[in-house]
C-alpha cells in the first residue's frame, strides 16, 4: 500500500520545512510513503529547498498555474507514479501533518474512498468571528447542494483512495475544496469526516485578498458545479416559475378585458405576461440543452476515469 502525499506551493521556502517535518515517516497499514512537492511557478527556492529535505518528488511549473491546475497535475502524477491513497495538504503548514494516520485510516478499513479533515473552525483561535460565521454558512450551503454533510467544506487537509482521486475532476483553476465536496455527493463516493488539528499560524492565505472575494468566486463554483450536475433541474424551476407568473399577469389583463371598464390601461399587463412566459419557456429549453450537454461532460469524465485507471495500473504493472 503506497501513500504519497501532495503539496501544491507558492513561494513557500520558509513554511515548508516545517510541514515536511510534521508528515509521519510510518503508518501502520503503509508500505511505503512518498511526497510530492507541486511548485506552481514559485520565485523563490520552494524547489531547492523540497529537495534538500528529502522531497522524493517535486514537479515544478515555470509560472503560476493556480491551485486548481497544481492539484489536478498532482493527482495524474500521484496515480501515475503507483499512489493508493493520496493526501493533500498546504505547504503553509496550516494541518498538523502528523494525523495524515488519522485521515487514511477510514480507508485503510475501507469505509470511505475520501476523508476531509474537520479543523472545527469555531474552535480555531485565530479565526476571526466572521471567518467562522462564513466556514459555517458556507459547510451548510454546500453540504445541501451535495447532499452530503460536511461540517468544514473550505479544508484543504484530504484524503483520497485511488479509485475516489480517479472519479473526481477539476471545473476551477481558484480551488478544489467546493468543487470536490459537490461532486463526491452528487458521485456517490464513500465520504467520511474526521476531526484534525491544526498550527499556528505562519501567514495569511495568498488564495484570496479578502473575505469578499473568497465567497464571491465560491458562490460561483457552487452554482456552476451543482449545475453540471442538476441543469435540468435548475433551469426547469427558474423557467416553470416564470412562465407561471406570465400566465397570471395574462389571466389578470384577460380578466379586466372581459369586465373592466377600460382594458387599454393594461396591455402593459399584457405585454410583460408575453415576455415572461417566453422567457420561462426559453428557460425550460435551456435546461434542456444544458442537461445535454451535462451528458456530455460525464461521457468525458467517464472517459477520464478510464485514462486514470489504465495509466495508474501500468505504471504499477
Amino acid at each position: 500500500m503506497k501513500l504519497m502525499v501532495q503539496i501544491p506551493c507558492l513561494n513557500e521556502e520558509e513554511t515548508l520545512p516545517a510541514t515536511l517535518a510534521d508528515i509521519p515517516k510510518q503508518i501502520d497499514g503503509i508500505d511505503e510513503i512518498e511526497i510530492l512537492v507541486i511548485d506552481d511557478g514559485s520565485t523563490d527556492r520552494t524547489s531547492e529547498v523540497a529537495r534538500a529535505h528529502g522531497v522524493q518528488h517535486v514537479l515544478r511549473f515555470a509560472r503560476n498555474r493556480g491551485l486548481g491546475y497544481a492539484f489536478s497535475a498532482g493527482f495524474d502524477y500521484c496515480l501515475t507514479h503507483g499512489a493508493d491513497i493520496i493526501v493533500n495538504t498546504d505547504g503553509d503548514n496550516q494541518y498538523f501533518g502528523g494525523d495524515i494516520s488519522k485521515l487514511v485510516q477510514p480507508i485503510l478499513e475501507r469505509r470511505a474512498e475520501l476523508v476531509i479533515g474537520d479543523r472545527e473552525p469555531a474552535k480555531v483561535e485565530h479565526f476571526s468571528t466572521s471567518k467562522k460565521f462564513l466556514q459555517n454558512l458556507g459547510s451548510r450551503v454546500v453540504s445541501t447542494l451535495a447532499d452530503l454533510e460536511v461540517s468544514d467544506v473550505a479544508s484543504g487537509f484530504k484524503a483520497y483512495s485511488r479509485e475516489a482521486a480517479s472519479l473526481v475532476s477539476m471545473s476551477t483553476d481558484f480551488d478544489h475544496t467546493v468543487d470536490h465536496v459537490i461532486q463526491a455527493g452528487r458521485k456517490r463516493i464513500p465520504t467520511v469526516v474526521v476531526p484534525i488539528r491544526t498550527n499556528d499560524k505562519l501567514r495569511e492565505s495568498r488564495l484570496f485578498s479578502s473575505p469578499t472575494e473568497f465567497v464571491t468566486r465560491s458562490l460561483g463554483i457552487m452554482v456552476r458545479v451543482y449545475a453540471s450536475y442538476g441543469a435540468m433541474k435548475v433551469f426547469s424551476a427558474a423557467g416553470v416559475a416564470t412562465f407561471l407568473m406570465g400566465f397570471l399577469l395574462g389571466l389578470r389583463f384577460l380578466y379586466y378585458f372581459l369586465f373592466g371598464d377600460s382594458p387599454d390601461l393594461h396591455v402593459q399587463s399584457l405585454i410583460l405576461a408575453a415576455i415572461m412566459m417566453l422567457a420561462g419557456f426559453q428557460m425550460v429549453l435551456t435546461g434542456v440543452v444544458a442537461d445535454l450537454i451535462s451528458e456530455n461532460r460525464s461521457l468525458l469524465e467517464g472517459v477520464s476515469y478510464r485514462l486514470r485507471r489504465l495509466e495508474s495500473g501500468r505504471e504499477r504493472g
